[in-house]
């Protein structure tokens, strides 16, 4: 069945996954089987949704912003102390511009951290391009402490939410635990978008992220509020705004659940507009599966199309994604 192009963004109220996430009968209560519904829509018809009742503090995710404006408000020098090169396993600060989408230079600045890597993954040929420490900035004082338990708990979140999607699917809770995503890879960007109109040369910029779909499994975005900047390409090909909503996450799926659910839930298009005068922090956190899992169509999701998703190693699409993402 083709989606139905959506004219907005949904709202789901998480919460009973998230009270009731350890409970073996999960999928057999009223109020989850009413969130499991609302999954599966918006992840057939287009592949966003706005989460409240997700339990991740308020305060938690303004300090996680409001570090992240300090951060980029400091020198270039010290900021480059942290600079990311092949040599740091691709982990640190990018200067603005250097992240490129379809060849044109994306209008942020950013630093990127990954989940670093136990002994059984070090091994790994494959691993070795993204291997290393994450490097974390001496100033602000209090970022390393509070991004770190931020990951922790959306790491929570983001199960809990998967143990939702899982059912959707028609499958078992933890369908994406075990050797799916039981020990799932992480990517956490915090990233700075510029008023474009305040650089020497913006015509030496594309805009401030070109559209792309999300390597992995499952995104959770934490934007500014008050600075409506990331669209949403519906299935007629019409750019939705995902306005900031307090206290919300804006959560999206990636191509490595299309494959999964064998194209029944796809990755959306979207992109970022900065054409306020305020500089913008995002920080999206993705939740990926294990590095080195052969993603390939579940059993009970083969009907959903005549043609089978083509099976990948996650590990080896990220590599590939990374490689070509930096000028």
């Amino acid at each position: 069945m083709a989606p139905h192009a959506l004219d907005s963004i949904p709202t789901i109220d998480v919460e009973p996954l998230v009270r009731r996430f350890d409970d073996p009968g999960l999928g057999a209560f009223p109020d989850v089987r009413d969130v499991i519904e609302q999954l599966d829509h918006a992840c057939r018809n287009i592949g966003f949704f706005y989460a409240t009742g997700h339990g991740v503090s308020r305060e938690l995710m303004d300090d996680v912003r409001s570090l992240s404006h300090e951060f980029f408000k400091l020198p270039d020098c010290e900021k480059m102390r942290i600079k990311m090169t092949p040599s740091s396993g691709y982990r640190g600060y990018q200067k603005l511009g250097e992240n490129v989408s379809y060849g044109m230079h994306d209008c942020h600045e950013a630093i990127d951290y990954f989940r670093e890597f136990g002994p059984e993954i070090q091994d790994l040929e494959l691993a070795k391009t993204v291997m290393g420490p994450n490097q974390w900035p001496e100033n602000p004082k209090r970022f390393r402490a509070v991004m770190e338990d931020y990951v922790d708990q959306l790491r929570g979140l983001s199960k809990a939410i998967l143990r939702g999607v899982a059912l959707a699917l028609g499958g078992e809770a933890d369908t994406f635990e075990g050797s799916r995503a039981g020990d799932p890879f992480w990517i956490l960007r915090v990233i700075g978008y510029p008023p474009k109109d305040s650089l020497e040369s913006p015509e030496s910029f594309g805009i401030g992220c070109g559209e792309h779909t999300d390597y992995g499994l499952l995104t959770l975005v934490n934007q500014d509020p008050e600075i409506p900047a990331l669209q949403v390409k519906n299935s007629s090909g019409k750019w939705l705004w995902a306005d900031p909503v307090p206290g919300t996450f804006v959560v999206n799926i990636g191509d490595m659940l299309k494959i999964w659910s064998n194209g029944l839930y796809q990755p959306t298009l979207h992109r970022v507009l900065n054409s306020a005068m305020d500089f913008r922090i995002s920080v999206p956190f993705f939740y990926e599966p294990n590095f080195d899992t052969k993603v390939e169509p579940l059993s009970f999701c083969l009907g959903n199309s005549k043609e089978e998703e083509k099976p990948v190693v996650y590990g080896e699409h990220l590599v590939k994604k990374v490689l070509t993402n930096f000028a």
